[in-house]
């Protein structure tokens, strides 16, 4: 068998391990005599590999290029055979989307906001103080230059500028610096209260664009006067510039209302006296609303009678209000 066999050494790679050691490569000649029968099994070549196919083609014609390579060469190994040596035939493409989520995420979203900001809906759930402000004021300036036309949808469960308890949080302004920005958008604007909408908070609400206006069915609003802050040791003289400063906040208020409810300032004054708390009913009746959104709610709330005519009905004699 070796004397049928001839196995001249063609050329030796250095391995990927150590460019020390080599590997030899063999090239296979049987002769015509019918008892050669045994070839020696050679690695398949990807013709469409262009670094392999240039490699193998050097190691047949020079293969002392391969062999005698310079001692503490920088270049990569086997890559100073290429005149233009190329790790990648193309550049990779990275894909970019236009906002955040366009595509299926890949990893976590920075926070919940940024995913309902993406369905261009700014949620305001917390009191009117600088912070909330802020971001709502940056979300809807965003959200027009994404697309002056699209709708943004202001879902709204806040106690305005006070805490539940009553306590001020946060100045007259927060909320009014809200509602110019709601005005200067080319957008429609999608008002929804889920919860509460109080104060400053209600008067967000009442700004929405006419008929786009909503209130789910348990949910509440009211509207009151704004609230002198903690004057504490404060002289005679500031305490009495802040309380100026409160009437004039209220009259801007009750402006504003009127005009969005289409009631007079004269009723919106008179029920402003005291706080004022409407349910979605009496909410769509004041015109702080346009619709409640409870499906099936057309024919409920049609059917459902008043306080004061089930009272009358059930025969209960109605005192005084308070």
């Amino acid at each position: 068998m070796a004397a049928s066999l001839q196995l001249p050494m063609a050329s030796s790679i250095p391995s990927s391990s150590s460019p020390s050691t080599t590997r030899p490569i063999f090239k296979t000649h049987c002769s015509m005599k019918p008892t050669c029968s045994a070839k020696i099994p050679m690695p398949p070549i990807n013709p469409k590999d262009p670094f392999l196919s240039k490699l193998a083609s050097v190691a047949a014609t020079s293969p002392e290029r391969l062999l005698q390579r310079p001692s503490g060469s920088d270049s990569l190994p086997f890559l100073d055979i290429f005149d233009s040596p190329k790790l990648m035939a193309t550049p990779a493409q990275v894909e970019r989307s236009v906002s955040y989520n366009e595509h299926r995420p890949r990893r976590p979203p920075p926070d919940l906001p940024s995913l309902l900001l993406h369905g261009r809906i700014v949620y305001i759930g917390m009191p009117l103080v600088p912070a909330v402000t802020e971001l709502v004021i940056a979300e809807l300036m965003y959200l027009q230059w994404m697309d002056p036309k699209e709708p943004v949808y202001v879902y709204i469960n806040c106690t305005g500028t006070t805490r539940d308890d009553g306590e001020r949080v946060g100045m007259e302004t927060e909320g009014f610096a809200i509602y110019d920005a709601m005005m200067q958008l080319k957008n429609e604007i999608h008002t929804v209260a889920v919860g509460a909408a109080i104060g400053q908070a209600c008067l967000l609400l009442a700004a929405g664009t006419k008929g786009k206006r909503f209130m789910m069915p348990h949910a509440k609003a009211m509207i009151q006067q704004p609230r002198v802050p903690s004057s504490g040791l404060m002289p005679a003289s500031d305490v009495l510039i802040r309380a100026k400063e409160v009437i004039t906040n209220r009259d801007t208020l009750v402006k504003l209302l009127a005009k969005h409810t289409g009631n007079s300032e004269e009723t919106v004054s008179t029920v402003m006296r005291r706080p004022y708390y409407m349910d979605s009913t009496k909410a769509k009746e004041f015109g702080v609303i346009d619709k409640i959104l409870w499906r099936g709610q057309e024919k409920i709330m049609a059917d459902v009678l008043s306080p004061e005519e089930w009272d009358k009905n059930a025969g209960i004699q109605v005192v005084d209000g308070i």
